[in-house]
């Protein structure tokens, strides 16, 4: 391990908002960081002007927080340092690692067509393409833009990855990259090493789709004479598909996962776990576990798939990892939003609410599932699921449900005990399964055919509520026609 303090960055474009891919690596750095004792810092890379969009960037900071990914120092983007790039492009030009192109675009491409027709690699080299003195001056008179080069030196470049182990590749396959855009831009691998420097990085690590980057990189490195600093890259993260999740291909951004009720606990939990490993059985931790049990040594190289069943696995598990306080909280203005109630009615009814999330937190995945399965604890039309009502709802269960009303009115005290020997008594008496009572009232006071247990949802309703309910559901069975 360098025994230098860690440093390491997440480096998002707003080129889209946070995926999961992106969000995985971020969650990978801030555990390093956070294991070891280092800082984990952000740099936006925005110098894509054609795909960049200034207006993605506080997105892609409010997905971070929301993951509890907080930042050690202020923010660098990479838009505001175009100077000081051009400053390591001159010192490279200066020292003789690079070198200026007036070589087109045209003629570039019609080299590589050529290549490729004899059946043959190209890495444009220096000299690949010949222009005459005379021409290269022209050009020079004439204005025309010209791209910097840095010159690969002959042999093999090799690394020891975190991941992978040692990785190396010969550097006649490795062109002499472009450092600086004719239009005086610099590029993306030049960028990286001059900010990863500055910032003082020493560990980066990425996604294995940058090992060729790695590569160019550690060439700009030596050619500047500075400090490399330790690579490792993490495997991927596919589709079902086994495409790489990205943000071209319109995979979900981590956002949305938030508005559909995933918990924070449990993206930075399954994303964790994808590319990484605590070497046990075990699959479900919390941000402060992880942190303690991580090991650099632990990641995987086999690239991983994002399983959403999985994902809602997970999210079931934190869900019920939390109090029915924490959860009244987070469900609240889900219920507001979803027009069932106001904020005011469940402000002076927090005990109701903490009931009910008690009493549906065991059949839920997603924090929006209280909404979608519990909405008749807040809000009810009395309409109900038709195919349950051609099923339960017949002339016999109006005067059962009428019957059962009647008793459970009378009741001095209204709880789940109260309420099993009532309906067991009825059944009783009327040489009933209990089923022949539990699903029609279920039906009545709920619309649904499903949920919790009759018992805990009565309760739960109250003893008004529910008689109201079970009678207008006789009057619905008894209606006319």
């Amino acid at each position: 391990m360098n025994q230098t303090p860690v440093r390491v960055r997440i480096a998002p474009s707003p080129t889209g908002y946070l995926h999961v891919g992106t969000a995985r690596t971020a969650i990978a750095n801030y555990l390093f960081a956070r294991h070891y004792g280092g800082r984990f810092l952000i740099r936006i890379e925005d110098t894509d002007v054609e795909r960049s969009r200034s207006e993605l960037i506080e997105p892609i900071l409010e997905a971070l927080k929301w993951l509890g990914l907080d930042w050690d120092e202020e923010i660098l983007y990479q838009s505001q340092r175009t100077e000081i790039y051009n400053k390591y492009v001159q010192q490279l030009i200066d020292t003789g690692y690079a070198y200026c192109s007036y070589v087109t675009a045209e003629e570039l491409e019609a080299a590589r067509q050529k290549a490729l027709a004899e059946k043959r690699s190209f890495y444009y080299r220096e000299n690949f393409i010949q222009l005459p003195p005379e021409e290269i001056q022209r050009r020079i008179d004439a204005g025309a833009g010209y791209a910097v080069r840095l010159r690969i030196p002959e042999g093999e470049t090799s690394f020891d990855d975190l991941v992978s182990g040692r990785i190396s590749k010969k550097n006649e396959d490795i062109e002499d990259l472009i450092i600086a855009r004719s239009d005086g831009t610099p590029t993306y691998n030049l960028a990286v090493v001059v900010d990863d420097h500055e910032m003082g990085i020493t560990h980066i690590i990425r996604g294995n789709d940058h090992i060729s980057n790695t590569f160019k990189q550690m060439h700009i490195y030596r050619a500047l004479d500075l400090k490399i600093p330790e690579f490792g890259h993490v495997p991927l993260i596919l589709r079902p598909d086994k495409r790489k999740v990205s943000k071209r291909l319109g995979d979900k951004d981590v956002a949305e996962y938030k508005k559909e009720g995933i918990l924070p606990e449990t993206m930075f939990n399954y994303l964790c776990l994808l590319g990484w490993s605590p070497k046990n059985d075990r699959e479900i931790y919390t941000r402060e576990e992880l942190i303690e049990l991580f090991d650099k040594n632990n990641f995987n190289s086999a690239n991983a798939v994002f399983d959403e069943e999985k994902l809602l696995a997970f999210n079931h598990a934190h869900i019920q990892m939390k109090s029915d306080h924490e959860l009244a909280v987070m469900v609240a203005p889900l219920l507001v939003d979803a027009g069932l109630t106001t904020k005011y009615w469940l402000e002076t009814r927090w005990t109701y609410l903490r009931q009910v999330v008690a009493v549906l937190k065991e059949r839920v995945k997603r924090l929006s599932d209280f909404v979608a399965i519990g909405g008749y604890f807040f809000s009810f039309d009395y309409k109900y699921d038709e195919q349950a009502a051609q099923k339960h709802f017949h002339p016999e269960a109006a005067g059962l449900l009428s019957e059962l009303a009647d008793r459970f009115e009378k009741l001095e005290t209204f709880d789940k005990v109260s309420i099993e020997a009532t309906l067991s008594e009825l059944a009783d008496e009327k040489g009933l399964k209990k089923a022949m009572l539990i699903h029609p009232t279920r039906l009545a006071v709920s619309g649904v055919s499903a949920g919790p247990g009759l018992y805990d949802l009565l309760e739960v309703l109250s003893q008004p509520v529910v008689v109201e309910r079970m009678r207008k559901a006789v009057a619905f069975i008894n209606r006319p026609g």
